[in-house]
């Protein structure tokens, strides 16, 4: 899984959270994406890396702009996840 979190610009409440992961969602293949107005940012967790442009097209379009974009692998976590075969 790869995590990617996108400053997102001028969001100021819930609708507008919604807005973005509506947005995220409609163009992308992921397993979950959260936005939160007060932390200005989404958070993104899919199977295969985004297309950092087309992520911020998605972002402005709906009128929000989009700010630094970051991505890494995300690690699993709880007791398993620690876990190597």
């Amino acid at each position: 899984m790869i995590e990617t979190t996108v400053e997102v610009k001028g969001m100021m409440c819930g609708m507008c959270e919604a807005h973005v992961c509506d947005a995220i969602r409609g163009k992308f293949n992921v397993k979950k994406v959260s936005a939160s107005h007060s932390k200005g940012q989404a958070v993104i967790l899919s199977e295969q890396a985004l297309d950092e442009a087309a992520l911020r097209a998605a972002i402005d379009a709906t009128g929000y702009e989009a700010g630094s974009v970051t991505s890494h692998p995300q690690e699993k976590k709880g007791l398993f996840g620690s876990l190597k075969k």
